[in-house]
């Protein structure tokens, strides 16, 4: 019986991954594939005939996922885009293939594979990814598109379902995650940030998200940052020299700077102001003897580290949930994989009997010249009735799909054409 050659294999399925596991920082940024690569490489593999492909590249992994048996030369494609050699991507690259790659798309997806476990932002990242892909490709993948939609379900389940993401798992928001906790009437406190380098933008971005019109001022260095930070934030900034003056009106201080010894010294707290300060600095730029003022609280890495370090224990054990729900999400999948898989014999099988249908009120009209509608609406449902226990035996027996399928197209087509030929 002839099958349909188009439709994309389970064991087809295989992702190249090259993730923090097993390379550097330095390492992964050799093989960084940027969105201007995208309708270049879809080119090469279409031009190759090489199948389906699209590539998730952040700063902690880039993975290339294929529905083509001939990975190597996706993979091969791939690394003459980025301008490095085969043999040193494979060096890094852990191949997963069939049920491993799907269940390492739907650990990625739901954090389980972040470098921060329960870090959810990869979800977004592998839907765009897949979304820049699909502009640029001239046919749809089924198999694809619902791997991915899982993968998103997954992700929204295991967040809404779990606390796996819950609490703070980067230095930026542990210190915005500690002043929500340690801190009340927030939208009455002055907060001034000084240095808006990464950790610094990072901390803006999530006082921003995580208090309702907070009232930040921020100081750098350069001045040029903080009128562009303070732009696209919609905040003041100050002259960086000005910050000891702005203190007395200071309730929350964030230090960000990258400064090699103390720049926050004690005689620059002149008035006994209660006042969070918060040193996110490695090395410290704000002097430990601050911290021994009564009114002031001072706040270090470490002690915000171990705030991390108890989230991180806190999200471990919400593990075997969210594996939990990537098996019940994982067996939907593959239930309706094997009913995809197995279409074209369902479809075969129905064509044959409304095939016979015609056949057979062709001649009751040819010699009755009468076929009243309710004949032809129960005729439709008997099809419907016995294609419907076919396509549930085979589903149920997919190891007997091909030779029952083989079997009532003897049975159907090729038996009665012998008849006729006979007979003729």
């Amino acid at each position: 019986m002839p099958q349909n050659s188009n439709i994309p294999q389970t064991s087809n399925f295989v992702v190249l991954s090259v993730s923090f596991e097993k390379a550097d920082a330095e390492t992964r940024g050799k093989f960084t594939f940027f969105d201007n690569h995208v309708k270049s490489f879809v080119n090469r593999i279409h031009k190759e005939n090489l199948g389906d492909a699209f590539v998730v590249s952040t700063c902690n992994r880039t993975e290339i996922y294929t529905t083509t048996s001939n990975y190597l030369s996706i993979a091969e494609e791939f690394c003459k885009e980025v301008g490095v050699e085969l043999l040193e991507f494979m060096e890094y690259a852990t191949v997963l293939k069939k049920g491993e790659a799907l269940n390492h798309l739907f650990r990625v997806a739901a954090g389980l594979e972040s470098q921060i476990l329960g870090d959810f932002e990869i979800i977004g990242q592998i839907k765009n990814a897949y979304n820049r892909f699909k502009k640029e490709k001239r046919n749809s993948n089924p198999y694809m598109e619902r791997a991915i939609n899982s993968a998103i379900q997954i992700s929204k389940k295991i967040k809404n379902e779990t606390g796996i993401s819950n609490g703070a798992t980067s230095v930026s928001y542990a210190a915005v995650h500690y002043i929500l906790n340690s801190q009340k009437q927030l939208s009455d406190k002055n907060i001034l940030l000084l240095g808006v380098g990464e950790i610094g933008q990072n901390t803006v971005e999530n006082l921003v998200k995580h208090i309702y019109q907070p009232k930040v001022k921020i100081a750098n260095r350069t001045t040029e940052i903080a009128e562009k930070i303070a732009e696209k934030y919609n905040i003041p900034y100050i002259e960086f020299d000005d910050f000891h003056r702005e203190l007395q009106e200071t309730d929350i201080l964030i230090v960000a700077t990258g400064a090699s010894k103390p720049i926050v010294k004690h005689e620059h707290f002149v008035t006994p102001k209660e006042m969070l300060v918060i040193d996110l600095s490695v090395p410290n730029n704000v002097e430990k003897i601050v911290g021994d003022k009564s009114h002031i609280e001072l706040v270090d890495v470490d002690i915000l580290s171990r705030h991390i370090s108890t989230t991180m224990e806190q999200r471990k054990k919400e593990i075997p949930k969210a594996e939990e729900i990537i098996r019940e999400m994982t067996k939907d999948f593959e239930e309706w994989e094997k009913k995809r898989k197995l279409a074209p014999n369902i479809h075969h099988f129905k064509a044959v009997l409304k095939n016979m249908e015609r056949n057979e009120m062709h001649n009751i009209h040819r010699k009755h010249k009468y076929i009243d509608i309710d004949d032809m609406e129960l005729s439709d449902k008997l099809i419907q009735k016995i294609t419907n226990r076919f396509a549930k035996y085979i589903i149920d027996n997919p190891s007997k799909a091909e030779e029952i399928s083989s079997l009532m197209h003897e049975i159907l087509v090729e038996q009665p054409n012998r008849e006729f030929n006979e007979k003729h």
